[in-house]
């Protein structure tokens, strides 16, 4: 019988998953026991996705605010330290800014406007230019800003993102002063060390405050780079893709997951005889058109994932070929034409006309952003994502 059906994603319940845990038996087992009792198949190239948390779960990957106040101190001493473009966020940066706030004496905290990096607005953007507010070359001092648009809390959260962090400073009895800009360039008028707090732009923003008299800078990525008095660490991306876990504590990005994925695939390839590739997933990569969030907080969207998932899609555009290449055609010989021109379509499309407005996105990013949809933040249940047909397309 012909297939009717494509790409299938399913979200997998597991057991809660707490330190020391061994998650690769737990997903394995996870997957076998959701196939048994579901009726599906496992196949070739179906994808086993799972979230960072309980990898990084499983590792005890979590520090403390007394930690990033210990690592903060070390670098940037009794020197005020420049915060500059932090997200805006509760969950990702409250307790990252209280553990700065702990190791240092004072803080200038510089926000971007008219929204942080992944979308999160402080305002409007259309009433900046009802007030004559240029957001690219004026610098605002926290008065400024609000005898400008007031006090505004984010649609989502109803919290006032300047007050909620400019609170969580003070309570460490620190100064701390609020400015508005989006030239880096800008902290530098107030201090030399500077703790860059941007995610996907972060290696220019460094760049552009060492070029100009920058003499301290540090990322977010340099802050628990490695352990702290037993902490755990990232080496890679430090704080970068943490997450509160407790009103002290953080749970930081999972760290040597590469060998987490090839386990799980080796295990499932004894099991089942097939060959499933596996990846750890975050924070998707796609934007709310209402909330105007783009949702990817994390370094990346993948950390790890197994050598089948590497590269972009190599697809074209079915509407393309019915309406140009085959417009003459209907029906039964339509789909022979439109199947034989994909069983021979070229191993490379970039450049070509019949893959134009196809997705030219790193599988990763794409499978990453489904399995987050899928699976969701909240209390689903579901951490693992096992997806079928991902590969297939018209012909299959």
């Amino acid at each position: 019988m012909e297939r009717v059906v494509g790409t299938v994603a399913r979200g997998l319940r597991c057991p809660i998953i707490n330190q020391g845990d061994n998650i690769e038996e737990i997903v394995v087992d996870s997957v076998l026991k959701a196939a048994e009792v579901e009726g599906f198949q496992i196949n070739d190239k179906d994808i086993v996705s799972i979230t960072e948390s309980i990898v990084a779960r499983a590792q005890g990957n979590y520090a403390t605010i007394d930690h990033i106040a210990k690592d903060v101190r070390a670098k940037f001493g009794e020197d005020t330290v420049g915060v500059i473009f932090p997200i805006l966020s509760r969950n990702r940066f409250a307790n990252c800014l209280r553990g700065i706030a702990k190791g240092a004496k004072k803080i200038v905290l510089m926000l971007s406007y008219p929204s942080d990096e992944v979308g999160n607005h402080l305002v409007d953007i259309d009433t900046l230019d009802d007030k004559g507010v240029n957001p690219w070359t004026d610098v605002l001092t926290e008065k400024q800003f609000r005898d400008h648009f007031g006090y505004n809390k984010h649609p989502f959260t109803g919290v006032d993102y300047i007050n909620y962090y400019k609170t969580l400073m003070e309570e460490y009895g620190i100064e701390c002063e609020v400015i508005f800009s989006n030239n880096p360039k800008t902290i530098l008028d107030y201090t030399k060390s500077v703790l860059v707090c941007d995610v996907h732009t972060r290696f220019r923003t460094k760049k552009i405050l060492k070029a100009n008299g920058g003499e301290k800078i540090y990322g977010l990525d340099d802050i628990l780079s490695e352990s702290i008095d037993g902490s755990g660490y990232n080496e890679d991306y430090g704080l970068l893709g943490s997450n509160k876990s407790t009103e002290e504590g953080l749970k930081l990005f999972p760290r040597n997951c590469q060998s987490t994925v090839d386990t799980i695939q080796q295990m499932l390839k004894e099991k089942t005889g097939k060959n499933v590739e596996v990846m750890v997933y975050g924070d998707g990569a796609f934007k709310d058109p209402v909330g105007k969030i783009w949702e990817l907080a994390d370094p990346v969207v993948s950390p790890a994932y197994t050598s089948g998932l590497h590269g972009t899609p190599n697809e074209v555009k079915l509407k393309y070929l019915a309406d140009n290449n085959f417009a003459d055609l209907r029906g039964e010989e339509l789909k022979q034409a439109i199947s034989q021109f994909i069983n021979n379509k070229d191993a490379d499309l970039v450049g070509s006309m019949e893959s134009q407005g196809t997705t030219p996105r790193k599988l990763t990013d794409l499978i990453g952003s489904l399995s987050d949809l899928t699976s969701g933040s909240g209390d689903k249940g579901t951490p693992i994502v096992f997806i079928q047909g991902y590969f297939d397309n018209f012909t299959k």
